[in-house]
């Protein structure tokens, strides 16, 4: 294949050597000369895969010490160092900070090479749980370890951004739906991880619960070496054509990576995500989503143990299996989105949520004396139900998007359902079962499903236009090529 050279004043990657000075080592890599036809064969199946595991096992790290407040919570409350409410205002510290980072560090992720950004964060969070485990004076008040956990926080916001990345660049919209659910599972990979983690370092210590930190910890540190290792963040800097070449695919039309040259980041996210009513309605929706998710898996070990009787490791086991049940409910989720809704994912995530309503019903009315095991069956299908909501809004925010920032519109959704959705799950549960029951608690949870399902019925008329729109794109685009 012939290279054309490029333009007076540019360099072979096509950029201007004033645009090339302002780049970092952090920067997202420059377009290097295209590989032969052959070659590119060859290679891009390889690399496609390669990239997905790298962003697979690297976000399954951040779960593995994101928020291991939880796992020890009972430890904590036994031994009289935090109440309820000060154990969820520990837990909302580093929701709050990962909600506010997954938004602003997207902006930077978008400009950024996802091979560093990603394990940059992964190690930088290792080091905050392996301070609170090793260093006593960061446990001792309520204030300082939820400083340090809103450190945590705020670096395990470098993990979703440059996956969404990762994703819209290797992988086309037509193919998005089903691999983006695989890779969400890696969410759940991670909640399972940690909970075998966290019951290994108990097991070994004989129940200090700094084991629950950094034990997982040093298995996150691998991790972010063997993401580094697989991670490329787009095609063409491999020198392969972009995911809409190779796949035969009709670019988004809206897209236009020029604005990041034009415009300040303030002005594009102000026109692409803060004045787009669709991601509005999706960051609503995803308060109501997070809140539901963290409600009840932060609190299941507490619930199980205080509530039903059970021990604290069966609490944990009880975390474990809701995240295990993620992988399922999302795998189910994204086969029906897109083989029984044709694509449509509102109407998919409706039908998840009063899957939802459903099981926390029977979660919350299950009597005390409740055979351990029906109590799991009821964790089970409520985390299979709400993982689909959960990886459809991210889907829906990066397709919906223009690709340059489909990162920041992620972003944007997750910081109302970190921010807004983790305080509802953490703090506020945490002093509604300390004043009024765990019943209180579980009606505003319940309320949580209705206010969902209302904000997904505001989105499904413009996801309609917009799919019928794509649709309209992709013909005309084939119907030239002709």
């Amino acid at each position: 294949m012939t290279i054309a050279p490029p333009e007076p004043g540019l360099n072979e990657a096509g950029t201007s050597s004033v645009q090339a000075k302002k780049r970092s080592w952090l920067s997202s890599p420059l377009p290097t000369p295209r590989l032969s036809d052959p070659a590119v064969a060859r290679k891009y199946p390889k690399m496609r895969l390669q990239v997905f595991l790298g962003i697979f096992i690297g976000y399954a790290g951040f779960y593995l010490i994101r928020n291991n407040v939880s796992l020890v919570a009972a430890i904590f409350e036994e031994d009289g160092m935090f109440t309820k409410t000060d154990i969820g205002l520990i837990a909302n510290a580093v929701l709050i900070a990962y909600g506010f980072s997954k938004f602003f560090m997207a902006t930077v992720s978008d400009k950024s090479n996802a091979r560093y950004f990603m394990p940059i964060g992964l190690a930088l969070s290792a080091v905050a749980n392996f301070a609170i485990a090793f260093i006593p004076a960061l446990s001792a008040t309520v204030f300082v370890f939820a400083l340090v956990m809103f450190i945590n926080g705020w670096v395990q916001g470098m993990g979703w951004p440059p996956s969404g990345r990762v994703l819209v660049q290797w992988f086309s919209t037509n193919e998005r739906g089903w691999k983006t659910s695989i890779w969400n599972c890696a969410h759940n990979v991670g909640g399972m991880g940690v909970g075998a983690a966290a019951s290994l370092g108990l097991w070994m210590t004989g129940g200090d619960w700094q084991s629950a930190f950094w034990t997982p910890a040093v298995f996150a540190l691998i991790v972010a070496a063997i993401a580094f290792l697989l991670i490329r963040d787009n095609p063409e800097a491999e020198g392969l054509p972009s995911i809409e070449e190779y796949r035969n695919d009709p670019p988004k039309e809206e897209s236009d990576p020029t604005e990041f040259e034009r415009m300040s980041t303030w002005q594009i996210v102000l026109k692409h995500v803060i004045l787009n009513p669709t991601m509005v309605f999706l960051a609503l929706a995803n308060v109501f989503i997070y809140a539901l998710r963290y409600g009840v898996l932060s609190w299941s070990p507490i619930y199980l143990t205080q509530h039903h009787g059970q021990s604290v490791v069966e609490g944990i086991m009880g975390f474990s299996l809701f995240e295990l049940a993620g992988i399922f409910g999302t795998l189910a989720c994204g086969l029906i989105s897109d083989k029984v809704f044709r694509g449509n994912r509102t109407v998919t995530g409706f039908v998840f949520m009063a899957g939802v309503g459903v099981f926390l019903v029977c979660y919350w009315l299950a009597p005390v004396g409740t055979p351990y095991w029906m109590l799991m069956v009821f964790l089970f299908f409520i985390g299979a139900f709400i993982y689909g909501p959960v990886m459809l809004i991210g889907l829906q925010a990066i397709d919906m998007a223009a690709k340059h920032v489909a990162g920041t519109s992620a972003g944007f959704t997750g910081l109302f359902g970190y921010v807004l959705g983790a305080t509802l799950a953490s703090s506020v549960v945490g002093i509604l079962v300390d004043n009024f029951g765990w019943n209180t608690a579980f009606g505003m949870l319940l309320g949580c499903v209705f206010l969902a399902m209302v904000m997904l019925v505001f989105i499904y008329p413009r996801e309609k236009m917009a799919i019928a729109h794509q649709k309209a794109v992709a013909a005309e685009w084939q119907a030239e090529k002709r």
